[in-house]
């Protein structure tokens, strides 16, 4: 995501630290708030773009694999195609069986107090621009921190909510509650962005495109929430706005890997983001 941001804003004018409102969903929560406090999106070294990250798409260990399947399925029974009209209502019985699904879920984990610090030093406030998505496991609905009427909440613990995959890391407890990650109900959310007529979205989502997904665990994720975002693209569309949608390319894809969380990649995934971005910023601009 930030590669692909960096990449646009190096072939154009846009500066994405002044846009008007931001929606952050797990690991976007994280460029979000990056965002929203004034940092530029992060841009590879030259290194790493000279290597052409050309990454593999190997194999994870069987204990990641088995984790990944298992947070796929409950991603996919919150945002099954057939469940994605009552998710877009809100719906009490979507969350009911969202948060019987998530109590079923472990309450330890890995924690994210190391996220929690990093995002802590970027000084980010909730200025009315920054919206970070969560779900409150015991009632299996969404929580928007920073919008209007939600629960009060430091970026940092919101974030680190956002971000809380389960069964792999603990829930974040806030003012009592416990929340999980924002995916639960929709990895995208779109349909909380302060938006109206003439308004320019731009979306990215890492499981729109990925040329592994069918391989890989995420395949039936991928599938659902293309299913999720489509409602959510309508709602905007109905408001008068544009939605824009950005996942992997081949090559991005292919630096990712099978596995969303491995570190070792970052720098060859940073520098595809980044070149893809490039390549969107000059097809846009011919367009």
């Amino acid at each position: 995501m930030s590669g692909v941001l960096a990449g646009i804003e190096s072939r154009s004018r846009v500066d994405f630290t002044r846009v008007e409102c931001f929606v952050g969903t797990s690991a976007g929560a994280i460029v979000a708030a990056s965002l929203a406090a004034g940092r530029s999106p992060r841009r590879p070294d030259a290194e790493a773009l000279r290597d052409g990250a050309q990454g593999g798409a190997a194999d994870a260990s069987g204990r990641l694999r088995s984790i990944a399947t298992a947070t796929a399925r409950l991603a996919l029974g919150a945002t099954a195609p057939l469940a994605a009209p009552l998710l877009a209502l809100n719906a009490p019985g979507a969350a009911v069986a969202r948060a019987w699904a998530l109590a079923r879920a472990p309450s330890a984990g890995r924690d994210l107090n190391d996220l929690r610090a990093r995002v802590e030093r970027l000084g980010t406030r909730f200025d009315g621009r920054l919206r970070v998505v969560a779900v409150d496991r015991a009632s299996g609905r969404r929580v928007v921190f920073g919008a209007p009427g939600a629960p009060r909440a430091g970026v940092a613990e919101a974030v680190a909510a956002s971000c809380s995959v389960p069964w792999i890391f603990a829930p974040v407890t806030i003012g009592g509650r416990e929340y999980v990650d924002g995916g639960v109900w929709s990895i995208t959310n779109l349909d909380v962005a302060s938006a109206g007529r003439g308004t320019e979205i731009l979306c990215l989502n890492v499981s729109a495109s990925l040329a592994l997904a069918l391989a890989s665990p995420f395949g039936a994720l991928r599938a659902a929430t293309r299913a999720t975002e489509a409602i959510e693209t309508a709602a905007l569309a109905a408001r008068g706005a544009r939605v824009h949608t950005i996942g992997p390319d081949a090559a991005s894809a292919r630096a990712i890997g099978p596995d969303l969380m491995d570190h070792e990649r970052s720098a060859q995934t940073l520098a595809a983001g980044y070149r893809q971005g490039l390549a969107a910023a000059a097809q846009a601009s011919t367009s």
